[in-house]
């Protein structure tokens, strides 16, 4: 299918998605193990164009990857914290430092570069408050570039969730 400009915003393209490609979309975010087969009955298609519709959106990067959700608690990753940073200089090279720094610390399991008092907000996962004070003493704050970090610590999810497609 041919690539298309989105209305919703220009600086990004969109991609054509019929309402198949929708549906096949909304049974893989429900179970990425999902079978072709499974796929298909679910849509109404046979598996050959389950299969290539697939194979497209892969190639076209719509599906990214295909992951496994894990419970944090279950994995003794069940503290949870928001950090909000901010860089003491704000230009390209200590942009890019930070960032490279914050993408090989494994305990942030996300990283947004965000606008207002703070540039980002990681998502960071430890075992448990002395596991985070370490985290925070011995990695985090020894990235080169650093100004402030307020860390929220996250007492309950209510709602977390993967799926895009509804």
């Amino acid at each position: 299918m041919a690539k298309t400009r989105s209305t919703a915003d220009s600086t990004t393209t969109g991609l054509h998605l019929d309402e198949k490609d929708l549906a096949i979309l909304r049974v893989l975010q429900q179970n990425a193990r999902a079978t072709v087969k499974e796929i298909a009955d679910k849509v109404l298609l046979s598996t050959t164009p389950v299969h290539e519709r697939i194979k497209r959106m892969e190639e076209d990067g719509i599906i990214r990857q295909y992951a496994t959700l894990l419970d944090h608690a279950k994995v003794k990753k069940g503290l949870m914290v928001i950090c909000y940073v901010s860089l003491k200089q704000h230009n390209r090279n200590a942009g890019e430092r930070f960032i490279k720094s914050i993408l090989e610390m494994n305990e942030v399991i996300e990283c947004y570069n965000i606008s207002g008092e703070f540039d980002f907000m990681l998502k960071v996962v430890a075992e448990n408050m002395d596991d985070y004070y370490n985290f925070h003493v011995n990695k985090l704050s020894q990235a080169e570039n650093l100004g402030h970090v307020q860390s929220v610590f996250v007492m309950g999810v209510i709602k977390q969730t993967h799926v895009l497609v509804h």
